[in-house]
């Protein structure tokens, strides 16, 4: 049975009532993949929010990720995920950001926005400006660090083990060598959409 291509989004009309909403405040509008892109500053992120929600009812904030440009000014990216439970149809709002300018807390708009920018916090280094409770989530205390940027060696610096001689929890430094620590981004997966740098890879000579 033929299966039939799945439907792109029309987002012409909420653009264009995002577009009226936010005004001077909108960076860029980008549609792309069925999805809708709002980049705004950080300096205008509540109000933007707030039309968002209440004038474009978008109403649900699902999701707060961070993304790490590490050859970029500024480094960082907040993405909010909404949702309008009345139109049935999702937007991300991007805000980009360094590790030493603060992004306005979104708590005060939507209270969940606690714990989602603690997390965005303890894996990029983000820090949000309102947030009354901003420290780590995911991992501990005395964490060195920040696990999710591009530059943080995959085996960490510090390795956590419980000591059977000592009888407690123990922090070690890792001593695998540099070699191991990097990742090039290549995948030896077939169905890539680039060439492996070993043009023969996996290929009868």
């Amino acid at each position: 049975m033929a299966h039939s291509a799945p439907k792109v989004a029309d987002n012409a009309a909420p653009a264009e009532a995002i577009r009226k909403a936010l005004g001077a405040d909108l960076i860029e509008l980008i549609d792309a993949h069925g999805e809708l892109a709002v980049h705004v500053a950080g300096k205008d992120l509540l109000g933007c929010m707030v039309a968002l929600r209440d004038s474009c009812e978008y109403q649900q904030l699902m999701e707060i990720a961070g993304v790490d440009w590490p050859d970029r000014d500024p480094r960082f990216e907040v993405v909010y995920c909404l949702l309008s439970v009345t139109k049935n149809h999702r937007i991300r709002v991007h805000v980009a950001t360094n590790e030493d300018q603060p992004v306005p807390s979104v708590t005060g708009i939507w209270p969940v926005a606690g714990w989602l920018e603690r997390e965005v916090f303890d894996m990029y280094g983000v820090l949000f400006e309102g947030n009354a409770d901003l420290r780590r989530i995911l991992t501990d205390y005395g964490f060195q660090g920040h696990p999710q940027r591009k530059d943080f060696p995959l085996s960490g610096h510090v390795e956590l083990r419980y000591s059977e001689e000592h009888k407690r929890v123990m922090y070690q430094p890792v001593t695998l060598t540099q070699d191991f620590r990097n990742f090039d981004f290549m995948s030896p997966w077939e169905g890539a959409d680039y060439v492996l740098p070993e043009a023969d890879k996996g290929e009868a000579k």
